[in-house]
């Protein structure tokens, strides 16, 4: 593979497996390259690049481009995807993202969902559970945040919270968050045999990318309001956060909802990579304008009167 996705001698982008596996190819689409495979070989994240830039183009500057580029084609997809719910079509997207502290979730959402039109978004950014959610299941507060047909939702940390911080930090007893991830595997595929394509982006940061990240917000003093003392804490936990994440991908990476690794130390590469992962899904969906119920020539004529 030519250094970092770029193209090789053929001209044809870099192929990186989703298993940390590089090989030069064509890339058919980048969620074949970015899945992380059903049943396959365990997840091991150290073998994969942060830094990579799998299936992406040659360099920032194209890759802005193309990013700006995908978002018309992004927006245009929506409005069908909504306008064919008018007509009684059931069918929604999903978008669920996760990453350790200071991976890019926020600044993911700023830069791909924020070409979306909000009218036909649903996005819900998943904190510490209230009392009141606390008294439920663990997927009772994710099923209110749920989309409704024609929208997509954005989950900005998700279901996955409660195998990951709740298993690292002892926050409820093995047994408990033991049995979530088939839980988890069998509300997804609910949702996909509801009509809803389901879109989840595990954002591969490195360490040292993300102490960087937090050093230069405290250097900045209109970033101290995105620091937490607690994200050192976190920090020290790296290890266990990064076993976490592991178990998670391989345990509820499913043929009807896997996931996807998205290198996200280079955040013109994160940025093109989810757009074009959301691209190739709403395109698969292939949403359509529904046919007006109505006698075009008839209301034309009726308003050239008025």
């Amino acid at each position: 593979m030519a250094k970092d996705g770029k193209r090789g001698k053929s001209g044809q982008r870099g192929k990186s497996g989703g298993r940390g596996d590089d090989d030069v190819g064509p890339v058919a689409d980048l969620r074949s390259l970015l899945r992380v495979t059903p049943g396959g070989a365990p997840v091991r994240l150290k073998a994969h690049d942060s830094r990579g830039t799998p299936g992406g183009p040659p360099g920032k500057k194209q890759a802005l481009a193309e990013t700006a580029e995908m978002g018309v084609r992004l927006a245009k997809l929506q409005e069908r995807l909504f306008a064919q719910s008018t007509a009684g079509d059931p069918r929604a997207l999903l978008f669920v993202l996760q990453g350790m502290d200071t991976s890019g979730k926020g600044g993911t959402v700023k830069h791909v969902v924020g070409q979306f039109n909000p009218s036909g978004l649903r996005m819900r950014a998943f904190k510490a559970p209230t009392h009141e959610e606390k008294q439920h299941p663990f997927l009772w507060r994710i099923h209110r945040a749920l989309p409704h047909p024609g929208e997509i939702g954005i989950f900005d940390r998700s279901h996955y919270e409660d195998v990951l911080i709740v298993r690292v930090r002892n926050l409820v007893p093995r047994a408990t968050w033991s049995k979530r991830y088939r839980t988890i595997n069998a509300f997804e595929q609910s949702l996909v045999d509801d009509g809803v394509t389901i879109v989840k982006i595990f954002l591969h940061i490195g360490h040292d990318e993300q102490r960087d990240r937090l050093l230069a917000r405290l250097d900045n003093p209109e970033k101290h309001w995105k620091f937490n003392i607690g994200d050192i804490e976190e920090r020290a936990l790296w290890p266990d956060y990064q076993k976490a994440y592991e178990v998670a991908l391989d345990k509820c990476s499913t043929d009807a909802a896997p996931w996807y690794l998205v290198p996200a130390d280079r955040k013109w590469y994160r940025n093109w990579a989810v757009s074009k992962l959301l691209l190739e899904h709403l395109e698969l969906m292939d949403p359509r304008y529904p046919k007006g119920d109505f006698d075009v020539d008839e209301c034309r004529a009726r308003l050239l009167t008025t």
